[in-house]
C-alpha cells in the first residue's frame, strides 16, 4: 500500500470534530494499518485519522526506538475512541511539531501524564496511564480529533509568528 496523504494547515479540514468509530469494523482496523504506513513514511511518531482526510476519533503513534545493536524496534499504538479521563497537576513543556505543519517547532506546556481510555482494534476496551514523550504524543493526536492545533496552545505572538514563518516556507517551496 502506498502512505495516504498528509493534510497541511492551514486547511480547514484540520479544524473539524472527529466522530467516534466502531471498533469492530474492518474498514477501521485496515485504516489504522494505513495510518502506521503513512507515519511511518513520513516520517513520524504519531498521526490522527483527520490528518489523512477522514473524521474518525482514532489516532496511531510509535515512538520508535533503537536497540543496542541499532535496529528500530517499533512498539505501535493504535487508540480508537480515545478519551482522557486525567491529568497530572504536574506539567511538562515539550518541543512539539506536527506532520500537517512540517518543519515548524515549537514548545508546548502540557500536563506531564495522562490516563486515556479506549478501544484497541476489535473492540476491546483499554486504559493506559502515560507519561513523558508519550503523554505529550496521545495528547496531541486527542487534540487532533477535536480540531486543535498543537500551536492553538502557544501565546498569540509566539503562534502568529510560526503561522507567518510557515506559511512564508510553504510560498518559496511552491515558487521554487
Amino acid at each position: 500500500m502506498s502512505p495516504l496523504p498528509i493534510i497541511a494547515h492551514p486547511d480547514p479540514f484540520l479544524r473539524r470534530q472527529s466522530a467516534a468509530v466502531d471498533a469492530a469494523d474492518p474498514a477501521v482496523v485496515d485504516l489504522a494499518q494505513r495510518m502506521l504506513e503513512t507515519m511511518y513514511a513520513a516520517p513520524g511518531i504519531g498521526l490522527a485519522a483527520v490528518q489523512v482526510g477522514e473524521l474518525k476519533r482514532l489516532f496511531v503513534i510509535d515512538l520508535q526506538r533503537e536497540d543496542e545493536s541499532g535496529q528500530v524496534v517499533r512498539r505501535p499504538h493504535v487508540l480508537l475512541n480515545p478519551e482522557i479521563v486525567e491529568t497530572s497537576d504536574e506539567l511538562s513543556t515539550y518541543n512539539e511539531g506536527c506532520l500537517s505543519v512540517p518543519e515548524m517547532y515549537a514548545d508546548v506546556i502540557r500536563p506531564a501524564q495522562v490516563r486515556v481510555r479506549y478501544q484497541e482494534p476489535g473492540g476491546i476496551a483499554r486504559e493506559l496511564t502515560a507519561g513523558g514523550l508519550l503523554a505529550t504524543c496521545i495528547q496531541h493526536e486527542l487534540d487532533h480529533l477535536n480540531g486543535v492545533m498543537f500551536f492553538d496552545h502557544l501565546s498569540r505572538l509566539k503562534r502568529d509568528m510560526l503561522i507567518r514563518k510557515y506559511l512564508k516556507q510553504q510560498r518559496e517551496k511552491a515558487a521554487a
